[in-house]
């Protein structure tokens, strides 16, 4: 189908949403987020508040209330994002250190110490390690510094100087094509299966590139789903699902329990949540009684009792 959509103005943008569709908003305020962040971008949040069949916006929608959830998103993917860092860190940490352990510093460079990457992911794998070990001897310190001392012998540093320059993509690769040992070593010191812990980490990686593309984040539904576990916690008193995002929280909330027992992370991720209606906070998946989920209810009653 050929696309026939013309070129429009910030000010026809504007006039689109307010005549055309019956959005409610200062035109000229309008205007000014329309230059700013884009038509395109803004859609995404004040497309559940259209009408299916006529594509008009519900009576008595406003652009502040589209603009107040492009706000909350913009804030929940940096809280989402220090989650992701914290748990991409643990697993180039424990990765780097077994791995070294068992199959020397520079393990990787025999494809039989990754035994579950084919020979062309095992290739591509290395040419990515090359490409970001690379870019890192220009601005990282440690990378440099290796590269000078060493570098006239080695075109690739250590495990634990590699897994340091690796993106958490290639954090994803290492752990799935590592020996079962390794996998089953990570995967038992948090009390999660491997097959489970591989669903979680390319879950987790979605999210981060979502975040670190500044996509929209909070109601959506996630490519990659979290396999939930078969442990009752996970299923009573409450049932976590996978579909929304809170399925994907639930999954990091778990995580931090185990690689950062101190952080305030729930406090904080909570604060936004409990602010949002009820029906935002259930477009997240936060439905029926997940207060007593488990993973969650610990953190509620100093909230609550706030509130």
């Amino acid at each position: 189908m050929e696309y026939t959509k013309p070129f429009l103005t910030f000010e026809q943008q504007a006039d689109l949403l307010m005549k055309d569709r019956g959005m409610i908003a200062d035109r000229d305020s309008l205007i000014r987020h329309l230059q700013d962040v884009g038509y395109y971008r803004l859609s995404g949040y004040w497309h559940i508040h259209k009408m299916r069949d006529s594509g008009k916006f519900w009576e008595g929608t406003t652009f502040q209330r589209v603009w107040e959830t492009y706000v909350f998103d913009r804030q929940f993917r940096l809280v989402v994002l220090d989650a992701v860092e914290r748990i991409e860190i643990y697993m180039r940490t424990q990765l780097a250190y077994i791995l070294a352990e068992l199959t020397g510093p520079f393990g990787f460079l025999d494809k039989k110490s990754l035994p579950r990457l084919n020979a062309d992911r095992y290739d591509r794998f290395i040419s990515k390690c090359a490409e970001a070990y690379n870019r890192a001897k220009s601005g990282e310190p440690f990378a440099k510094h290796f590269d000078g001392k060493y570098g006239d012998v080695h075109d690739l540093p250590p495990y634990w100087v590699l897994a340091n320059v690796m993106d958490f993509g290639m954090v994803v690769t290492l752990y799935k094509g590592s020996p079962v040992e390794v996998r089953k070593r990570i995967a038992d010191d948090l009390g999660i299966s491997t097959k489970v812990l591989d669903s979680w980490l390319v879950t987790i990686n979605t999210a981060r590139n979502i975040c670190a593309h500044h996509g929209r984040l909070w109601n959506r539904t996630i490519g990659n789903p979290p396999m939930i576990p078969k442990s009752p916690e996970w299923h009573e008193p409450y049932k976590v699902e996978n579909e929304k995002i809170f399925g994907t929280l639930t999954v990091l909330s778990y995580l931090l329990e185990n690689v950062a027992p101190e952080t305030s992370w729930r406090k904080r991720l909570l604060d936004m949540v409990l602010e949002l209606s009820l029906r935002d906070q259930e477009r997240m998946g936060f439905t029926g009684n997940w207060r007593e989920c488990p993973f969650w209810k610990p953190y509620l009653p100093a909230l609550e009792a706030k509130g």
